[in-house]
């Protein structure tokens, strides 16, 4: 049963991750690609928990772990530069 439930959720993982792309691509604005950028990142992180418990191993949730601490980082760096102009005052 739990390997019926990990082949839909890798199905939803990647749909969403499609459809993430397509406004990361699309998207009308720069605010609107940094959220799908954003959206992406917690997909992956998703994804790789969803591998890890496929594969039982303990750790692709630390890389799970550093690919979420990479993505926030990314995601403030974003939003600054794009509010403010720079990164670093």
């Amino acid at each position: 049963m739990i390997d019926l439930a990990l082949d839909f959720a890798f199905g939803c993982i990647g749909l969403a991750l499609v459809m993430c792309t397509w406004r990361l691509i699309k998207g009308p604005e720069a605010p609107d690609r940094v959220l799908a950028l954003d959206t992406l990142y917690v997909n992956v992180v998703a994804l790789v928990i969803l591998l890890g418990m496929r594969l039982q191993t303990a750790l692709l949730f630390e890389a799970a772990l550093l690919i979420a601490l990479l993505g926030f980082a990314g995601t403030v760096a974003l939003s600054r530069y794009l509010s403010r102009g720079d990164v670093i005052e």
